[in-house]
């Protein structure tokens, strides 16, 4: 999901590797000339003490905080962001400190079921939930996606019993990423960092400056959503940073992935293993040129082996990203994020559906000069389901939308709903890019009576290959109207991309061929998030495993994890698993096989 993109740092093209500038000094120069204009007296003063962080002694520095401290203090009222009785379980949990053995499981784990660690991140802020701010600058708040990060995890370990068959000791736990901004307000233990993603124009630039010459940050790092593994290792993420190490056996953060000079930007929240070579192949966008950069990490990942800048002319907002065995996919859709657009008293993320649309199709170590662009219809996906090659194409399979599905801040009330009931719709979507003739052929693969489908997952061994199965969460249409802008999933979809249906179109009552679809749906007021899939042991067929997820039954506030055979779909689950404590909402999950 989108956070707070101000936070990105700011950095150089670097093709052979340069050493980096200070990027803070690199964005307090931008801050400074598109704040003096509304903050021109509050700007001479900060410029007549000449504050300059990075240069002043310890103890000017603190100073320095305790003064913009205190103006905060007299300035800024800081309120509570109050729930709807819908929104309950988007409360944040405490931390458990330890592993909590699961005594409650219906049904069985099956016994080809790999021991490993199913682990979900999403936003859990600190200091009893989500805050606004209000100011004779005006207001700003945060949204619910803006929680720091807290990693869920359940941790399944078998023996044999005295019949050989296998007995499952299944453990949960939780624990928040501990971020450097984490630390800091967790030491400081108040809110530190302004709100800056919603609200009034002038009250998120003077957020995001005194945030700038407190702390030497524009916001916090947080982190919160998705989980990933590259050589071994397991990262949690989120767009504004750099990835974090975790223990995946106590869930402790061990520290930044830090990949600088030769990468000194965070990572789009999905990264992309290649099939064969095992290469990381990462993109980060930046609000001030370049844009957007491409990036392949090692097998091993110890070492940056490309770089290259887009030179796109905006920045869209890159959630996600596609790849094949030869290609990267890049996704230059209207939803973009423009620092002027902000100044000029205009949201700082917005759709513009009048705007171009258009895929690029990028060789793995190509540079700007080498993408192919095929103008397409404007949308904005968010997820890709996956991408491969077909002879001359191309293919890109995703959860298209044909309007924005984030609201932007200006669109939103206070504490972060949408002003409006209108409700986004995703769609399996198909993108065929002939990579001789030039030419695009697009289509929605379901038919328009189909629910509104997001955050795609598949077999991960097929990631940039020809896959036949996808998953989807189906999407509450209920839920966009009860809880804002914060979709709730009530189901799962299976994906059969070459099997046919026949529907009936809701337009003109034509009968028309489109893609196969099975729906595992919950009971009444359940939803769920973190959905992926988990290959069986020793598995042949595609198909052949299971999809985990984390529910929550909102009529009686228990949460499970429900494990769901994926070639029996629609059936019951396999297993219940009944967490002792609640589970919010969350985003993407993944699941590490004991053996990695």
């Amino acid at each position: 999901m989108a956070s707070s993109y101000m936070g990105f740092q700011v950095s150089c093209s670097v093709q052979e590797r340069p050493s980096i500038p200070d990027n803070n000094a690199h964005l307090k120069t931008v801050l400074s000339s598109v704040v003096k204009p509304v903050f021109g007296a509050l700007m001479q003063k900060v410029e007549m003490l000449d504050i300059r962080i990075e240069h002043v002694s310890k103890s000017m520095k603190n100073t320095s905080i305790k003064m913009l401290d205190a103006f905060v203090d007299s300035v800024f009222e800081i309120v509570d962001q109050p729930l709807s009785p819908t929104q309950k379980n988007f409360a944040p949990v405490d931390e458990l400190g330890a592993p909590v053995v699961i005594t409650s499981i219906e049904g069985n784990i099956p016994d080809n079921f790999p021991e490993g660690v199913y682990v979900r991140n999403g936003p859990n802020p600190l200091f009893g939930g989500l805050k606004s701010t209000r100011s004779v600058f005006g207001k700003s708040n945060h949204i619910w996606i803006e929680g720091e990060g807290m990693l869920h995890a359940l941790n399944f370990i078998s023996k044999l019993d005295i019949h050989d068959s296998k007995n499952w000791c299944v453990s949960y736990n939780n624990r928040h990423v501990e971020t450097e901004t984490f630390k800091l307000e967790k030491l400081r233990n108040r809110l530190s960092f302004l709100p800056t993603i919603g609200g009034d124009s002038s009250a998120v630039l003077c957020a995001y400056l005194l945030n700038l010459l407190r702390f030497g940050k524009v916001n916090k790092y947080i982190s919160n959503t998705n989980v990933f593994m590259h050589s071994g290792k397991l990262y949690s993420i989120a767009e504004n940073h750099m990835p974090q190490e975790i223990d995946i056996s106590t869930l402790e953060t061990l520290g930044n992935w830090d990949l600088s000079p030769v990468w000194n930007r965070p990572f789009t929240s999905h990264p992309k293993r290649a099939s064969g070579t095992g290469e990381l192949v990462i993109i980060g966008i930046d609000p001030i040129r370049p844009y957007v950069e491409i990036g392949v990490i090692s097998a091993d990942g110890h070492k940056l082996v490309h770089r290259a800048d887009l030179k796109l002319g905006r920045c869209p907002l890159l959630h996600d990203f596609g790849i094949t065995q030869r290609y990267n996919l890049i996704m230059d859709f209207p939803l973009t994020i423009d620092i002027m657009r902000l100044v000029r008293g205009g949201p700082l993320i917005k759709y513009n559906k009048e705007a171009y649309a258009r895929i690029g199709v990028m060789p793995r170590y190509g540079d700007a000069d080498s993408i192919s662009w095929f103008e397409v219809e404007p949308n904005c996906t968010w997820h890709i389901i996956n991408c491969f090659e077909d002879g001359d194409e191309v293919i890109v399979w995703g959860c298209r939308a044909s309007d924005s599905v984030i609201d932007s801040p200006s669109t939103q009330n206070l504490d972060g709903s949408a002003r409006n009931a209108n409700s986004y719709y995703d769609r399996p979507y198909e993108w065929r890019l002939n990579m001789r003739t030039g030419q695009v052929n697009e289509r929605s693969l379901t038919a328009d009576t189909e629910f509104s489908m997001d955050c795609p997952a598949i077999n991960e061994n097929f990631i940039g290959l020809k896959n036949n199965f996808g998953y989807t969460q189906v999407v509450d249409p209920k839920s966009n109207i009860s809880s804002g802008d914060v979709p709730k999933y009530f189901g799962l979809a299976k994906l059969h991309f070459d099997e046919l249906d026949i529907a009936c179109s809701s337009i003109n009552g034509d009968s028309e061929e489109v893609m196969k679809i099975e729906y595992h749906m919950f009971d009444k007021n359940t939803f769920c998030t973190g959905a992926t899939f988990v290959p069986a042991k020793g598995a042949l067929e595609e198909d052949d495993g299971w999809i985990i997820t984390f529910v929550h039954k909102e009529d009686t506030n228990i949460s499970q994890v429900l494990v769901i055979d994926a070639k029996k779909f629609s059936s019951e689950p396999v297993a219940k698993i009944t967490l002792p404590y609640r589970v919010p909402y969350g985003f993407h999950g993944t699941f590490v096989p004991r053996s990695i």
